[in-house]
């Protein structure tokens, strides 16, 4: 009876070592299949949204753009603001541009595009600054090139330079303009500017503040 019962298990063992080499390349290829499928779907890259210069900086008009749309040439343009403040694209005609930074003009040409483009993925970046802008220097906290944005007076430029530091000389500020070819220089009060206004010019394109 023991001799009986051992037979039988030796050959439940055999086949067992018979059939599992014979099971497993298949297990093993559909395996293979599942990754090679996976590994055949194209995936497209996220192309971040918005400009790669200042982040922060407005457009305006005569400002040279160029708008890319991810996987469509057609889309992909050079283009100038207009002096109304617009672009013209395609399936969108005219887009206001001025007064948005490139990260938000890029995504509102993709709110527009996303009834004809399924996720459609848009770049913008800024090739050069032609809009009309003024410069703060000396001692500021924010010193740099600012876009002039309608009218602007000497005593919001410095607000939005972050006002002066605690080096600064007040009753020295000066304002330099180009006049016909030549240098105006306008000295300034900041006492005299906060009291009366004497001094709180409109800026021009191209103007300097000099904070001493």
């Amino acid at each position: 009876m023991v001799k009986a019962i051992w037979a039988v298990a030796c050959s439940v063992l055999v086949v067992l070592n018979v059939a599992a080499p014979l099971a497993y390349p298949v297990f093993a290829q559909e395996a293979a299949g599942i990754m090679d499928n996976s590994a055949r779907i194209r995936r497209p890259v996220q192309t971040p949204s918005g400009s790669q210069s200042d982040p922060s900086y407005r457009l305006g008009a005569e400002d040279q753009l160029r708008i890319s749309v991810w996987d469509n040439k057609e889309l992909t343009l050079d283009l100038v603001v207009r002096p109304d403040g617009k672009i013209s694209m395609p399936l969108l005609q005219d887009v206001p541009a001025e007064g948005l930074t490139a990260a938000q003009l890029a995504t509102n040409i993709e709110e527009g595009l996303s009834a004809y483009i399924v996720n459609p993925v848009v770049t913008v970046i800024v090739l050069q600054v032609n809009a009309p802008k003024y410069y703060i220097i000396g001692y500021v906290k924010n010193a740099g090139t600012f876009p002039l944005r309608g009218d602007t007076s000497v005593l919001q430029a410095l607000a939005l330079a972050g006002g002066m530091t605690q080096f600064a000389s007040p009753r020295s500020i000066k304002l330099i303009r180009a006049n016909k070819g030549r240098q105006e220089v306008r000295k300034i009060n900041y006492y005299d500017l906060i009291e009366s206004g004497e001094g709180n010019y409109l800026l021009k394109s191209g103007d300097t503040i000099v904070v001493p």
